[in-house]
C-alpha cells in the first residue's frame, strides 16, 4: 500500500508531503506548524519515520526541528548539509525504507548546494516520483542566486543546475511525477505554473529551462530577469540551518488579548509595529493611527518578509474575530516570532474605548478619472511589480513597486498628494499605510487597481518601456 499526499499552502505556494506505508510515514518539506502531520500519522497508526528537506528554504521556516522532537523522526538532508542541530546528512544515492517504499536521494546542487531530490520507488522497484524541491518546478527550475560560496557565480550556479538536471533527473522515465516545492506566486522562481504537479515527460515539452539547446543557453534563460530576493530569505536559511524558537512558546506568547488601554501602552513600552490584518477597503474606514494594513487574505506571510525588515521586531495584531491564530501561525511560517499579543475585541474595541483612528480616502477609478482630467499633473504611483508595470501601465504613472518601498519612500514629498493604485486594490493600500505610517498623510487609494482603471478612458500604454522618474 502507498500512500502519498501533497499538502498545499496557497498563501505561501508552498507544498509540503506526507508518504504512508505499512504503518511508516515521511514528511517532506513541513512547514512550521506540525501539528497536521501528526494528525495524519496518528489517523493512519503510522510512525513518522524520517522528515526529508530538500534544502535550506529561504522562503519558509520548516517545522523540521519541532516535528523531529515531537515525533523521534530523524532529519535527513542532502551531502553537503551542515547543522548545527542533530540530522542525518545523506549520501549521493543513499536509500530509505518507508514501509514498502524506498527513498533514494539524488544530490542536485545549483538552486543551493545542498539541494537534493528524493526519488520514491514503489514495491517493485519502479520509480514512481521525485520530489525536486526547488530544483525543478512546473515549468520553471528553481532560481541560482540565492546561496553563492566563495568566488562561485551566479552564472556558477547556473551551469551547475543544468548538470545536476541533465545527469540526475532527465535520464529517470517520463511517467515519473514531478512534486516541487512550490507554484505559481513564488519568488523562488520566474515562471512556475499554476498547477502543482506533472509529469517529468511532459516537462520536458512545455518547461522553457528544459528545453534550452545547450548549457549556455539554459544558463543565459535562467539568470535573465531575476529580480532581488525578499530580505527575509536568507534570514529564513539560517533559522532552518541553526534552529529556532519553539512553534508553541510563540504560540503562546502571541495569543495575547489585550484591552484597548493594555493594547497602547504595549505599543508604546515596546515600540512595536501595529499590524492590521483585515481587508483593505475596511482598514480604510478606520484604522489605528500608525498601523500597518497587510490583509491576512491575500499573501500575507510574503509580504510581511518582504517589507518588515527586523525578524524580531515586536508585533501587534489588528484581525477580525477568530483570525488570531491564523494570523500567529502565518508570521511564524517566515520567521516574525515576536507576536506579543493582539487587540481584544478589535477595532470595535477601540472605538468602544473612544480611541483615536485614521483613515485612508478610497476612491473609484470613474472618480479618479475627473480628477485627472482636472489636473493632470497629480502624482501616481503605480505599486505593482516591474513585470507588470512594463507589461501595461497608465502611461503618465510612477513605477514605484511595492517591494522596494523602503528604498524609494524618501523620495516622497510629505507636503504632496499621492494616488496609489496596484492590480487589484491589495497592495495599494499596504502602500498606502506605510507612507501614512511615515508622515505623508496625503495618500489617496485607487479602489480596484489597474483592474478598473482599464475600463476608463484613461491614456495607456501596453508595451515594455522605460519607467518614468520620480516627481517630487
Amino acid at each position: 500500500m502507498m500512500n502519498i499526499e501533497q499538502i498545499y499552502t496557497g498563501c505561501l505556494a508552498e507544498a509540503a508531503y506526507y508518504i504512508e506505508s505499512n504503518g511508516e510515514a515521511a514528511i517532506i518539506d513541513p512547514l512550521r506548524e506540525v501539528s497536521p502531520y501528526l494528525k495524519k500519522a496518528s489517523k493512519d497508526n503510522a510512525r513518522i519515520k524520517y522528515i526529508f528537506e530538500t534544502h535550506f528554504h529561504a522562503d519558509f521556516v520548516s517545522g523540521h526541528i519541532d516535528l523531529a522532537e515531537k515525533s523521534g523522526a530523524e532529519i535527513v538532508y542532502g551531502p553537503t548539509a551542515s547543522t548545527s542541530f542533530k540530522a542525518h546528512i545523506a549520501a549521493d544515492g543513499e536509500q530509505f525504507k518507508v514501509g514498502d517504499l524506498t527513498i533514494t536521494a539524488l544530490h542536485t546542487p545549483g538552486h543551493t548546494p545542498e539541494s537534493t531530490t528524493y526519488l520514491l520507488t514503489d514495491k517493485d522497484g519502479k520509480p514512481y516520483c521525485i520530489f525536486s524541491g526547488d530544483t525543478l518546478f512546473i515549468g520553471d527550475v528553481g532560481r541560482p542566486d540565492l546561496a553563492q560560496k566563495g568566488t562561485l557565480t551566479v552564472e556558477d550556479m547556473a551551469g551547475t543546475l543544468y548538470d545536476s538536471l541533465h545527469d540526475k533527473i532527465l535520464t529517470l522515465p517520463d511517467d515519473v511525477l514531478v512534486y516541487p516545492a512550490h507554484g505559481a506566486g513564488s519568488a523562488c522562481g520566474k515562471n512556475m505554473s499554476k498547477e502543482t504537479f506533472d509529469t517529468l515527460g511532459n516537462q520536458k515539452q512545455v518547461n522553457y529551462a528544459l528545453k534550452a539547446a545547450t548549457k549556455a543557453q539554459f544558463i543565459k534563460e535562467v539568470t535573465d530577469g531575476i529580480l532581488p530576493p525578499p530580505q527575509y530569505f536568507a534570514k529564513n536559511a539560517a533559522m532552518n540551518k541553526n534552529g529556532y524558537e519553539r512553534f508553541d512558546d510563540v504560540y503562546e506568547k502571541g495569543l495575547n488579548p489585550l484591552s484597548p488601554v493594555d493594547f497602547e501602552a504595549m505599543a508604546n513600552q515596546t515600540g512595536a509595529l501595529i499590524l492590521d490584518t483585515r481587508d483593505p477597503q475596511v482598514f480604510a474606514a478606520g484604522f489605528i493611527p500608525s498601523s500597518v494594513n497587510i490583509g491576512l487574505n491575500g499573501q500575507f506571510a510574503p509580504w510581511v518578509g518582504a517589507l518588515v525588515t527586523d525578524l524580531q521586531q515586536p508585533l501587534l495584531l489588528i484581525v477580525e474575530s477568530g483570525k488570531e491564530e491564523e494570523a500567529i501561525t502565518r508570521l511564524a511560517r517566515v520567521g516574525y516570532d515576536s507576536t506579543i499579543g493582539y487587540l481584544d475585541g478589535g477595532i470595535d474595541s477601540w472605538l468602544a474605548a473612544g480611541k483615536e483612528v485614521d483613515t485612508v480616502k478610497s476612491i473609484p477609478a470613474t472618480e479618479f478619472e475627473a480628477v485627472f482630467n482636472a489636473n493632470p499633473d497629480v502624482h501616481v504611483l503605480d505599486v505593482r511589480k516591474p513585470g507588470e508595470y512594463e507589461a501595461e501601465h497608465l502611461e503618465f504613472t510612477l513605477a514605484r513597486p511595492l517591494d522596494y518601498i523602503n528604498d524609494w519612500t524618501n523620495e516622497i514629498n510629505p507636503n504632496d498628494t499621492y494616488y496609489i493604485h496596484c492590480a487589484g486594490g491589495y497592495r495599494s493600500m499596504v502602500a498606502a499605510s506605510i507612507l501614512k505610517a511615515r508622515g505623508v498623510d496625503h495618500v489617496i487609494d485607487i479602489a480596484g487597481g489597474y483592474g478598473t482603471l482599464k475600463a476608463t478612458d484613461l491614456k495607456r500604454t501596453d508595451f515594455a518601456c522605460p519607467s518614468k522618474a520620480m516627481k517630487v
